[in-house]
């Protein structure tokens, strides 16, 4: 077993690969009362075009991943919330774009809990009749989220930006995809995505790495899995001329919500682990200058009327994409697109980017870095966001450190180019009845 020192941030992560391929992460922390498990696969609900040929890729309905992880739960003899339950454990699950997590958090009865959670991931249990169930099921949160102005709004945007990428459907997929979802379908998907070469476990609460790790890999050596095969992903080429520079849409809001997308190409993407997490780090720093909630950007466009209290910003930076989005409720959607345009495009003239406010804005990035280590189900969620092959969360603190002026104008010019730009309104009923 490797173990990793942070010296930095006083902790010590212990990782160990199973011969049947599953990455195993261990981090101690004693004196804590509660132990978070999260069990992860690399599969989201952009993986529908897949195999392990390049020429023999199969396409499935929208909507598998997040449909499997219901499907998971429900067992021949009962559903596992109940079992996690009575353990004294609480437990939960999420699907994103491409990841699929299961984790409990338990005070008492950890090695209980963590046999559930390694054996009812790693048993599938589906028929007609539970798949059918499941649909009327997912068919409604489906609906419910067609009735959320702010997930229609990022949807949107995502529509705009990237038309031709399953990264535009919704993660639940929609009701005419999952109406077409077979048992065998889940089993495929399960079967290929499942494996444990593509996944991961992480554990991190107060126990003896040595004893953990030695629990694992009973559990692991007592199953039969296929052999590893490396899985090939299907996507579409991404290119600046797929986007749809605007695009609207009325819903019962009072107000207009605006959102300004920039896509990035992944030529554009630095390839080395660590230069990648600098690029997203400079970014995030680049646009806190010009336009975090103490910048002079900010405060003019509120005093203007142009953004409120609903403004905000994120940088997304996943396997195979990555997008930044600004949004806001606004009376005045055509001036807050040019506004937000003209501040990002001229940002290497800007006042607000300098050494002194980056000094200071990386210290602040630090501080609220350290303070979110005080919880571990911080830890156990975004471990596996910020996972590489040679890089993991705690190496953060470092490369923010490393992080010069000269990055952050590096990673501007890569990403804020005028041609990656778009627009999305969702827009009140009856602005669009007087159109």
């Amino acid at each position: 077993m490797e173990k990793i020192e942070y010296q930095q941030i006083n902790e010590t992560l212990y990782k160990e690969v199973l011969d049947n391929g599953l990455k195993v992460f261990l981090l101690p922390k004693p004196g804590f009362h509660k132990t978070y498990g999260l069990f992860s696969t690399n599969y989201g609900s952009i993986d529908n075009a897949f195999g392990y040929e390049k020429d023999a890729i199969q396409h499935v309905p929208d909507g598998i991943a997040h449909f499997l992880e219901h499907k998971l739960f429900e067992k021949e003899d009962g559903d596992v919330f109940h079992v996690f339950g009575e353990q004294g454990a609480s437990a939960n699950a999420f699907t994103s774009f491409t990841r699929t997590s299961y984790l409990f958090s338990a005070s008492d009865r950890v090695q209980d809990n963590l046999t559930t959670l390694l054996n009812f991931v790693q048993e599938p249990y589906f028929t007609k009749e539970t798949v059918e169930k499941e649909k009327g099921i997912i068919g409604q949160e489906i609906q419910m989220y067609e009735d959320d102005a702010n997930w229609r709004q990022f949807f949107g945007i995502i529509g705009n930006l990237f038309p031709n990428h399953p990264l535009h459907i919704d993660i639940a997929g929609t009701v005419a995809s999952i109406a077409e979802i077979t048992a065998e379908d889940l089993y495929l998907c399960y079967n290929t995505f499942y494996h444990p070469s593509n996944m991961t476990l992480f554990i991190v609460g107060d126990f003896d790495p040595n004893e953990m790790l030695e629990y694992i890999r009973q559990n692991q050596e007592a199953k039969e899995f296929e052999p590893i095969r490396p899985i090939i992903r299907q996507f579409p080429n991404e290119t600046y001329e797929d986007i749809v520079p605007f695009a609207q849409l009325a819903l019962p809001v009072t107000r207009t919500k605006s959102v300004i997308g920039i896509k990035g190409l992944l030529e554009n993407l630095p390839e080395d682990e660590v230069e990648k997490i600098k690029f997203r780090l400079s970014l995030q720093l680049l646009f806190q200058l010009l336009l975090g909630n103490t910048s002079d950007n900010y405060l003019e466009l509120y005093q203007e009327g142009v953004i409120d209290d609903t403004f905000g910003f994120e940088l997304t930076i996943d396997r195979g994409f990555y997008f930044a989005d600004f949004s806001s409720d606004t009376d005045q959607a055509d001036d807050f697109e040019h506004a937000i345009r003209k501040i990002l495009l001229t940002f290497d003239t800007s006042e607000a980017v300098n050494d002194e406010a980056l000094t200071l804005l990386k210290k602040k990035m630090l501080g609220k870095f350290f303070q979110s280590l005080n919880s571990l189900e911080f830890i156990a969620n975004q471990f596996t966001q910020d996972l590489y092959e040679t890089v993991t969360l705690f190496d953060i603190p470092e490369i923010i450190q490393q992080i010069e002026l000269a990055d952050i104008l590096k990673a501007g010019h890569s990403f804020i180019r005028k041609e990656a730009f778009s627009r999305f309104d969702v827009i009140p009923q009856q602005d669009l009845a007087k159109e």
